[in-house]
């Protein structure tokens, strides 16, 4: 299903993994102690800017900073939206 938003410039939509629940242990991890995900799935990505052609791709998976973007929620699903700046590497 293709999302109603288009990115613009060289922004991208990221949908974020889920925070794990679990950790290697065993043991369940509380919501007040989750950790923000930092690994996510692009849904869309802007055309680009004249002198920057956009490295990622729809359907990478890609690690962004901590505290990249801007949250915004569609059909019941959270996404973010950040410049491919902010985007670290594909996974």
């Amino acid at each position: 299903m293709a999302l109603k938003i288009q990115p613009l410039s060289d922004r991208v939509v990221v949908e974020p993994q889920a925070a794990e629940t679990k950790t290697a242990s065993g043991l369940y991890i509380p919501d007040s102690a989750k950790e923000k995900p930092q690994q996510g799935k692009v849904a869309a990505v802007g055309a680009g800017k004249e002198d920057h052609k956009m490295t990622v791709k729809v359907g990478d998976t890609v690690l962004y900073g901590k505290y990249s973007g801007t949250e915004l929620k569609l059909d019941g699903k959270d996404y973010l939206i950040m410049r491919e700046d902010d985007i670290l590497a594909i996974i």
